[in-house]
C-alpha cells in the first residue's frame, strides 16, 4: 500500500508542478516583458475605447472557433486509432497545451497527448499528433511563402531578401525530401520508413478533413489579427495586412523557441515586418500580446483544470 500511495503522491505533485509552472511562466511573460511592459500595455488599452466589451466578446468567439476546429481535428485524426468523444478530445487538446507550455516549440505536447492512451497506442498517438502539426505547418508555409513573396515585391526590399525567400522555400522542400529519404534512420524507436508507411496507410478522408480544419484555423486566427488592426484604427486594407500577417506566421514558425517566448519571437518579427507598413511598435506589440492571451493563455488556463483531473489510463487486457 505504501509504494502505491507514494506513487500517487508524486503523481499529484507532478500535476501541480506542471500547472504552477504554466502559471508562473505566464506571469513572467506578462509582468517582465522586455519588449512591452505590462503598465504600458494596460495604458495602451485604456486609451483605446474601441477595445470594448463587444470587441472582447467577438475575439473570444473567434478564439473558441479556433480551438473548436483544433479539437475537432484531433478527434478526427485520432479516430484512426481509437474513437473518442468531443469532450475527451477537448481534455486531451487543452491539457496537453498546458503541459507543453514550457517546452521548446511545444514538443511536450507529443508526450502529454500520448499519456491519455494505453502504452500499446502511445507511439502511434505521437505519430498522429505529428501528422496534425505537419498539416497546420503546411498551411502556414503555403500562405506564408506566397505572402512573403508579395511582401518583398510590394515593398521593394533589397535583393538579398529574395535570396532569403528562395533559400527558405528550397530549404523546406529539401528538408522534407531528405528526411523521407532516410529510410533506415531511427529516432528513439521511430524509423523514417515506419513513419512513411504510417502516413501512406493513413485514411485519405481523415487527412483531407485534417487539412480542411487546419485551413479553417489559419483563416480564423489571421482574421483575428486583422480585426485587432481595425479596432486600433490601423489604416491597412485586408490584402496588405495579410501580407504582413502571413509572412510573420511563416517566419516565426520556423524559428525554434520555448513556447513562453513565442510571443517575444512573434513580437520581434512583427515589429520588423509591420514597420514597412507604417504600424507603430507599441500597437503591434500590444496586438501580439492580445493574440497570445486569447489564443494561448486562456486555453492553457482551462487546460490546467484537465491536467489536475488527469488519470493514467489502465492497460487494456
Amino acid at each position: 500500500m505504501r509504494p502505491h500511495k507514494t506513487k500517487q503522491f508524486f503523481f499529484v505533485l507532478l500535476k501541480l508542478s506542471i500547472v504552477l509552472g504554466a502559471f508562473y511562466f505566464i506571469y513572467l511573460k506578462l509582468a517582465h516583458n522586455n519588449q512591452l511592459s505590462f503598465s504600458s500595455f494596460i495604458a495602451f488599452l485604456n486609451k483605446n475605447a474601441l477595445f470594448s466589451l463587444k470587441s472582447i466578446v467577438f475575439l473570444l468567439i473567434l478564439t473558441c472557433f479556433n480551438w473548436f476546429f483544433e479539437i475537432l481535428k484531433w478527434q478526427n485524426l485520432i479516430s484512426t486509432l481509437k474513437t473518442i468523444s468531443f469532450n475527451q478530445a477537448l481534455k486531451q487538446t487543452l491539457g496537453s497545451l498546458t503541459a507543453s507550455i514550457i517546452t521548446p516549440n511545444r514538443i511536450g505536447e507529443y508526450g502529454a497527448k500520448a499519456m491519455y492512451f494505453t502504452p500499446n497506442l502511445r507511439k502511434r498517438v505521437m505519430l498522429v499528433n505529428l501528422i496534425g502539426n505537419l498539416q497546420q505547418m503546411s498551411i502556414t508555409s503555403i500562405f506564408g511563402v506566397i505572402g512573403l513573396f508579395f511582401f518583398i515585391n510590394k515593398y521593394q526590399l533589397e535583393t538579398h531578401y529574395f535570396r532569403l525567400l528562395i533559400i527558405l522555400v528550397v530549404g523546406l522542400i529539401a528538408t522534407g525530401l531528405f528526411i523521407f529519404g532516410l529510410e533506415k534512420y531511427n529516432i528513439k524507436g521511430f524509423s523514417i520508413q515506419k513513419l512513411k508507411t504510417f502516413v501512406q496507410h493513413f485514411p485519405k478522408h481523415q487527412l483531407f478533413i485534417g487539412f480542411t480544419l487546419s485551413l479553417a484555423r489559419y483563416l480564423i486566427f489571421s482574421f483575428q489579427f486583422y480585426y485587432l488592426f481595425q479596432i486600433f484604427h490601423i489604416e491597412l486594407n485586408y490584402f496588405n495586412s495579410m501580407l504582413g500577417i502571413t509572412s510573420m506566421y511563416l517566419l516565426t514558425s520556423i524559428i525554434p523557441s520555448i513556447f513562453i517566448l513565442d510571443v517575444v519571437v512573434k513580437g520581434s518579427v512583427a515589429v520588423y515586418l509591420f514597420a514597412f507598413l507604417g504600424v507603430n511598435q507599441l500597437v503591434i506589440l500590444s496586438i501580439i500580446t492580445i493574440m497570445w492571451i486569447f489564443n494561448f493563455v486562456l486555453p492553457s488556463l482551462i487546460g490546467s483544470y484537465f491536467v489536475l483531473q488527469f488519470k493514467i489510463p489502465k492497460t487494456e487486457t
